[in-house]
């Protein structure tokens, strides 16, 4: 599965991002309010991967008020019961339908076409049409931060990281977060449980438990609840929050969270629909257009590091530093990338190994 998804991204073209997606009216601007519509893989919790995209619609009707109308559907599993649900909102009239997960991208693509005057926007996919467009965060930009942070905090040299599957996706943050770690103390290693799922608290929690009895004193996850973040709250661990900010239940674990900020780019789609300028593209934003951020730190981390982070943080979005920037091996001491080189958006898109200090292998 996993191979066929690296040939499919690269078939697909998905290389760069498009700064903006605005054009000449393409129809009359809209004078009635814009229908919207967001499609969610969990219930909303008040953290997590669901809870940053709701919060992103709350800024779509903060910033345009009577000029726009939401619709939220939560907790819609990936295959065909995501089809069913925007057929529905389809038929239903909404303008614009963003989904928020990978495994919605070809339900959208297949209904998009039966729905030509509907407009799309898949969230982590990579597939686009004349009606859907694509749109990804760099999240492997705040992820090294993360490791950094990590590499800082540890005492035992080893760092955990609960993770939903291997795609390209959840690999480069785990690789970015260990050459993170690493740059900062060499000896780390990252020790990986792949949980083949995006939504199971109990095993989330299950599997932090299992890295905390492996010498694991710092953890972080790419999975949707905040289950690993309770469970390092209770074992009196650190951990790095992801999707958003979890120190209301981990208020003495957190040591910083990287967040995602979906609200200006969901403003702009939905703006670009209002004035009839929106077009189908492929945006892949990172902490330079705001659409990640780290920050929300913790008490235990001190202000030397949170210094470090900041700085480190302005230096990427100003293209001063690349997570990814060489010399670079797997774990298996293959070269990847060669000293003064960096990956380039194809390699990083296309990603099917795990860097040196990484333990253990990709599933298959």
């Amino acid at each position: 599965m996993y191979k066929n998804l690296a040939a499919a991204i690269a078939a697909a073209c998905f290389l760069s991002p498009i700064p903006s997606l605005a054009a000449e009216p393409t129809k009359p601007a809209s004078k009635s309010p814009v229908k919207a519509a967001f499609v969610y893989v969990t219930p909303v919790f008040d953290a997590g991967w669901t809870h940053q995209h709701d919060q992103g619609r709350k800024a779509v009707e903060k910033a345009l008020g009577n000029a726009v109308k939401t619709t939220v559907v939560d907790n819609v599993a990936e295959g065909a019961d995501s089809e069913r649900v925007v057929r529905d909102l389809a038929k239903q009239g909404h303008d614009i339908i963003f989904t928020t997960s990978f495994g919605y991208m070809e339900p959208t693509l297949k209904v998009a076409k039966e729905f030509p005057n509907v407009k799309f926007e898949s969230i982590t996919g990579y597939k686009t049409d004349v009606n859907v467009s694509v749109a990804n965060a760099r999240y492997y930009e705040g992820r090294y931060l993360a490791g950094v942070a990590a590499g800082r905090m540890t005492q035992s040299n080893v760092a955990g990281y609960v993770a939903g599957f291997p795609i390209p996706e959840v690999l480069q943050g785990l690789n970015a977060f260990t050459l993170g770690m690493r740059s900062v103390n060499p000896q780390a290693q990252v020790k990986v449980i792949w949980l083949n799922s995006w939504f199971d608290p109990a095993k989330e929690r299950d599997a932090a438990f299992t890295l905390f009895n492996q010498s694991v004193d710092v953890i972080t996850f790419h999975t949707a609840s905040n289950a690993v973040m309770v469970a390092s709250q209770e074992r009196g661990k650190m951990a790095i929050a992801y999707h958003s900010d979890m120190r209301k239940v981990a208020p003495d674990a957190q040591l910083m969270a990287v967040t995602h900020e979906w609200g200006a780019y969901y403003t702009q789609r939905v703006t670009d629909v209002q004035k009839g300028q929106w077009r189908s593209g492929n945006v892949w934003a990172g902490l330079k257009e705001g659409m990640i951020r780290v920050g929300d730190f913790g008490p235990k981390l001190p202000p030397k590091v949170r210094d470090e982070i900041v700085k480190l943080q302005q230096d990427i979005a100003q293209g001063k530093r690349h997570p990814f920037q060489g010399p670079i091996a797997d774990n298996e001491g293959k070269a990847i990338v060669a000293v003064g080189q960096k990956l380039s958006d194809v390699q990083i898109l296309n990603m099917n190994y795990v860097v040196a200090g990484v333990m253990g292998k990709i599933n298959p």
